[in-house]
């Protein structure tokens, strides 16, 4: 009886064990294809992430060729700004001497003409004398009253051979009041118009320092390299690779 029994209780075992097997099997089926669908998804949304980073690379690139090419359009409309200022300049100066000829003239024709004698007015200052008077109230910081001694100087003889350190010292006086902007432009009178100057070097400098005080630091390392490059062995050249640094 014990013996027709065991041999039908194997075989129950052996189904349920293939019952068990194959549920197991459908088991990792089933995570093998949750697998996949991930690793697509995963794949997917990298491809979309170094898409979008590819993006970011090209607007970056496109807004350094934007910065580039709006440093290079600066630079070039300071330089025509500074040309016209120095036209203008030299316009101002042809004007101002038609002026004095003739406000001469006018003298000459009321003593001629039997006028009443003007009282006797003292000598006109040199051209050195106005430069040291002008030099002196610049030290003691009087700045105004220093421009008016340089811009004498530089309205009666604009071609005496003391009329670049004249023009240099204007800009200077308004470096000392901090107008940064109208000491730009008085430097470039002296760049531009005085190219033979021995002020022109520290003009580069103190024009590159004045674009940096007021924010301008495209315009100040483009004029601190230009000032090594022009005048390498001067002591301004050597502060300004200080600045380059």
């Amino acid at each position: 009886m014990h013996k027709k029994i065991k041999p039908f209780i194997f075989f129950q075992v052996l189904a349920l064990s293939a019952c068990a097997s194959k549920q197991d099997l459908l088991v990792v089926e089933d995570n093998v294809r949750k697998l996949k669908t991930e690793s697509e998804t995963i794949k997917t949304q990298s491809a979309v992430s170094y898409s979008d980073v590819q993006q970011v690379r090209d607007d970056v690139s496109r807004l350094q060729g934007s910065i580039e090419e709006i440093s290079h359009n600066n630079r070039q409309t300071f330089g025509r700004l500074g040309m016209e200022d120095s036209l203008l300049v030299h316009k101002v100066d042809e004007l101002e001497l038609r002026l004095q000829k003739i406000e001469q003239s006018i003298a000459f024709v009321k003593r001629d003409g039997f006028s009443e004698p003007s009282p006797v007015q003292p000598a006109p200052l040199t051209d050195a004398a106005l430069l040291s008077d002008g030099e002196v109230k610049l030290n003691e910081k009087n700045y105004a009253a220093a421009r008016e001694s340089f811009s004498l100087l530089l309205q009666r003889t604009p071609a005496s051979a003391l009329s670049d350190e004249a023009q240099f010292f204007v800009a200077e006086s308004y470096f000392g009041e901090k107008w940064y902007e109208k000491a730009i432009l008085e430097y470039q009178v002296v760049i531009s118009k005085y190219t033979k100057s021995s002020k022109r070097p520290a003009a580069l400098y103190k024009q590159a320092l004045s674009f940096e005080l007021t924010g301008d630091t495209v315009n100040a390392k483009a004029r601190f390299k230009d000032l090594v490059n022009i005048y390498p062995s001067s002591p301004q050249a050597a502060l300004a690779r200080k600045k380059l640094q």
